[in-house]
């Protein structure tokens, strides 16, 4: 199945080449470029570059998930599995994610419908946000997905457990929408934090092969949509609200259906941990820029030029450099979290410190800038 899952990953990243060519193509011909936003946002520019490479991005994901479940069902599967017993294995379990599957997908759809619409004619903040959370909802509830199952018991039984884990990804899927703010840093970082994650399912004495699968089908969509999207020099085109609402929202819910404690290891209960280092620089990211807007009396979710990678560019790199250091800072911080799930409790607090100094290093550095800024 490992072979499997990275042949997913490479197919992915194919189909996501094509797709976001064809994309680009169409965005074109429609004049579907990027716009001004909403009233009050702020942008550095504005460009002629089609927004809807969320398209191939989503596409990506959807057809060959969608195509597996109802493979799985056909007739056609009985043939193929006589030529690979490892399918055979696991076929019980493909049928049984099925119904996963397909609320997965319908949220995934939401998001980038919702996302596509928006932006061609902006949507209300909070009209985005309401949907977000009742999406959200409803397929956590309808795929009994929660983040504190072990604690049910102790914390008031699942309606807690319920409505953290809706917090947990409305979060993180603002987290990836904040992030898409320069060419190639979204799908970049979801590249890396998708790749991280689909590794740490991998590393059970029982890997998550359907969790894998569609972790590999993450990272391919945006490493084929990298090709056209990183600087080099620019861009040529964006995935807009339809692209990083869906990598926010997949990767928010793979996570929650992610185990990450195993009792056959030696780790403990910090294993739950690993998606906050993980997406430890977008999180910071939203959470830096949620509190700079509303110290400033704004809302925190109108765009500006006070994300992280604006303020690093404020501070003297170039914007292709801004982008390649937060890429650096999320891969020290993912990479390390892979194993915390198998790790003692002494070098899982060792992996926990140095996540957190990244986080504080990077937040001196920038407060001691902004005071020689003021200064001057």
């Amino acid at each position: 199945m490992l072979e499997a899952c990275f042949m997913l990953l490479c197919c992915a990243t194919l189909m996501s080449l094509v797709l976001t060519f064809g994309a680009r193509s169409l965005g074109r011909w429609l004049q579907a470029h990027d716009g001004a936003g909403v009233a009050g946002q702020v942008k550095a520019e504005v460009r002629r570059v089609p927004n809807i490479g969320g398209v191939a991005i989503f596409w990506t994901i959807a057809i060959p998930i969608a195509a597996l479940m109802g493979l799985v069902h056909s007739p056609l599967w009985a043939d193929i599995v006589q030529y690979n017993s490892d399918l055979a294995i696991h076929t019980r379990g493909l049928r049984e994610q099925t119904p996963i599957a397909a609320w997965f997908l319908a949220g995934l759809l939401v998001m980038h419908v919702m996302g596509l619409v928006d932006d061609r004619r902006p949507l209300s903040a909070w009209v985005k946000l309401l949907v977000m959370l009742g999406v959200a909802g409803v397929v956590c509830w309808q795929t009994d997905s929660r983040l504190l199952t072990l604690l049910d018991a102790h914390v008031g039984g699942a309606w807690l457990s319920l409505l953290l884990t809706v917090l947990w990804v409305g979060v993180v899927t603002n987290a990836m929408n904040f992030m898409d703010n320069m060419d190639g840093l979204s799908a970049g970082v979801a590249a890396i934090a998708g790749g991280c994650f689909m590794a740490a399912t991998m590393t059970h004495a029982q890997p998550q092969w359907f969790i894998a699968g569609c972790l590999a089908l993450v990272v391919g969509a945006c490493v084929g949509f990298l090709a056209f999207n990183y600087p080099l020099p620019r861009a040529t085109i964006f995935m807009g609200d339809g692209g990083s609402l869906v990598l926010g929202f997949a990767l928010a819910i793979l996570t929650v259906r992610s185990t990450y404690v195993d009792p056959m290891l030696a780790g403990g209960w910090y294993g739950v941990l690993m998606p906050l280092m993980v997406l430890a620089v977008p999180l910071y990211d939203f959470a830096s820029v949620v509190v700079l807007r509303l110290s400033q009396g704004k809302s925190p979710f109108v765009g500006d030029l006070q994300h992280l990678s604006h303020r690093l560019v404020q501070r003297g790199l170039s914007r292709r450099g801004a982008v390649v250091v937060i890429h650096g800072l999320t891969g020290i911080t993912a990479l390390g979290a892979i194993m915390l799930g198998t790790l003692k409790p002494w070098q899982a607090l060792i992996l926990g410190t140095q996540t957190a100094l990244v986080l504080v290093i990077v937040a001196i550095y920038e407060r001691k800038a902004t005071r020689r800024e003021e200064s001057r």
